[in-house]
């Protein structure tokens, strides 16, 4: 439709081009049938050269190269032509953010799949292992010592907290992208791609536990009962809420930051906890797992002319 449109147009354009220049021509002609004759020429006038003697190596390089280029872009622009390469460009693009995007994220989860079996992380299996360990054995007891009352309220705790969270961050990835702040864009985008990769890893685990949760079956927690994304084995809020918070206490390493975050991620989980949504266990893994997965995409990912912790290789809480 709209090369049609520039066809019509220019044909418009030489048709008023050719009006103008005929009505000019003719006032022209009649102007000087008007005036009054004037005297013969004198002998000294000036001698126009014979067209014959016209030599093109005079004229200035590049002209006739020039006016090539203008005809072909004057015929570009009424043919409509320029902004499909444009357009095309800008699909390319977007294609390739999308491609990229997404091998970024199957990158970090081989990354994350293997990162329990590198010599250096030994230590922090043996810590996670242990406490999981322990807590399993005693899940059953200490859920025996929390009662039942005000349930709705450490819910409503926990909802909150997360909100609190989740707001706080997506309004410093907005004020990053309208004031054009790099380190606060870069939080926004390493959150959201910490929550992607929590995302990937916490559902197959959700699937393959299949654990009952506080009160469900025989109230024992027992695992491999119903394989749902909605089980008790690994405690999701902890996990996403340690997560976000580890990426934002890297960005921004300033002490009232991290406990503000790290208190967030702890009341959560706590009130997570006492409302009887998940065992004990549960939540030690959640939180282990969210520490790791977002101390490893801030590492991956961060610039170290933002922050002073992507200087520091120590991938643990602070």
């Amino acid at each position: 439709m709209y090369p049609r449109w520039n066809d019509i147009y220019a044909i418009l354009l030489l048709l008023c081009a050719g009006v103008l220049f005929s009505d000019r021509a003719q006032c022209q002609t009649e102007s000087s049938e008007a005036l009054p004759s004037l005297p013969s020429p004198v002998d000294d006038a000036l001698e126009i050269p014979a067209a014959g003697s016209f030599d093109i190596s005079t004229m200035p390089p590049g002209t006739s190269e020039g006016d090539a280029r203008g005809g072909d872009s004057a015929e570009q622009d009424a043919t409509g032509g320029s902004p499909q390469p444009q357009i095309q460009t800008q699909e390319s693009d977007h294609e390739g953010l999308v491609i990229r995007s997404v091998k970024r994220t199957l990158e970090d989860q081989k990354e994350l799949y293997l990162a329990p079996f590198k010599p250096s992380n030994f230590k922090w299996d043996a810590l996670v292992l242990g406490g999981t360990a322990a807590l399993l054995a005693t899940d059953r007891r200490i859920e025996k010592h929390i009662g039942n009352a005000h349930y709705t309220f450490y819910q409503a705790t926990s909802d909150v907290a997360i909100a609190g969270l989740g707001a706080t961050l997506g309004g410093v990835w907005i004020s990053g992208i309208k004031g054009n702040h790099p380190h606060a864009k870069e939080t926004g985008v390493l959150e959201l791609e910490t929550l992607v990769n929590t995302f990937l890893i916490y559902t197959p685990m959700q699937l393959l536990a299949a654990r009952q949760r506080p009160g469900e079956g025989n109230g024992n927690g027992d695992f491999w009962q119903h394989h749902s994304v909605n089980t008790s084995f690994p405690g999701g809020h902890s996990m996403f809420t340690f997560a976000m918070a580890t990426v934002v206490s890297h960005e921004y390493p300033q002490k009232w930051v991290q406990a503000l975050a790290y208190s967030a991620a702890t009341i959560v989980t706590v009130t997570r906890f006492m409302a009887r949504d998940h065992w004990s266990s549960d939540m030690f893994v959640g939180a282990g797992l969210g520490i790791g997965i977002g101390a490893h995409v801030f590492h991956a990912h961060c610039n170290p002319d933002l922050s002073d912790s992507c200087k520091h290789h120590v991938r643990w809480i602070f």
